[in-house]
């Protein structure tokens, strides 16, 4: 075979795997709310490279990492590393990052009081159950001097870490999509922003206390790892990391969510 006949097979060949490439179409899970409206323009970008999304909503925090490691996801965006490792660590998920989304800042709010420094002494405290998210709620309220955490508790923090309660704070444990209807029931409770949203709270308006744009919860898009290194991984990574879905991010959340790449 001549260089011209090989060099002619070689690009045939390139172009059917790029129009094979181009030609997919993947499941990406996402909670209700931001998350899913943000995938909705990232499938607009990945449509363009011809990569199709299906976008798959979910209610709750536990089974968009269960369908991505049976299979019936490729990939899934709405979760922080250390939501990721906690679930790993939990349930032998084999299941990687790989590219970074969004970051929208956990709060505590309260149907009762205006400011934190209202809230008495002895009130009822609610916050989320799963351990990365408890963790994650409980530094907060040390940001602010309000609970001391034993040294070196960090993201795996649980309120039997908690060495100083100066008002006493009484903690319940509550699923996450449940914390926004309890809240008329507590004096105050963290609440993730998709749920805060979903129960018309604003952050920036509403919450007491708002985490700072330097977390390290910041919002990751998640596959299998035998798919890391596929195409499409890239391509959606890309499609998502786009000046256009930043702007879509600041103007739909208006500080209540911030782009995290």
């Amino acid at each position: 075979m001549n260089r011209a006949v090989m060099t002619l097979a070689a690009a045939v060949l390139t172009s059917l795997f790029t129009q094979a490439v181009r030609a997919e179409t993947i499941k990406v899970g996402a909670t209700s709310g931001p998350h899913a409206q943000i995938l909705e323009v990232v499938k607009q970008n990945a449509a363009k490279e011809g990569l199709t999304l299906e976008i798959v909503e979910f209610s709750d925090y536990i089974q968009p990492n269960a369908a991505l490691a049976a299979g019936d996801l490729q990939a899934n965006s709405y979760q922080h590393q250390p939501f990721l490792n906690a679930q790993i660590k939990a349930r032998g998920y084999d299941i990687v990052p790989v590219g970074k989304t969004a970051l929208f800042p956990i709060a505590f709010y309260s149907k009762r009081y205006k400011t934190l420094a209202e809230v008495p002494a002895g009130a009822t405290v609610a916050l989320p159950n799963d351990p990365s998210n408890e963790a994650r709620t409980l530094l907060l309220l040390e940001s602010a001097g309000l609970v001391k955490l034993k040294p070196g508790a960090g993201v795996t923090a649980t309120p039997v870490d908690i060495i100083d309660n100066p008002k006493k704070f009484k903690f319940i444990e509550l699923e996450a999509p449940q914390l926004a209807r309890a809240l008329q029931d507590v004096d105050l409770g963290a609440i993730n922003t998709n749920y805060a949203i979903e129960a018309k709270l604003n952050p920036k308006r509403d919450a007491l206390l708002l985490e700072g744009p330097q977390s390290q919860y910041i919002c990751e898009i998640v596959v299998r790892r035998q798919d890391a290194d596929k195409p499409w991984v890239k391509t959606l990574v890309a499609a998502y990391q786009q000046d256009n879905v930043r702007a879509f991010i600041d103007k739909t959340f208006n500080g209540a969510g911030l782009a995290g790449w």
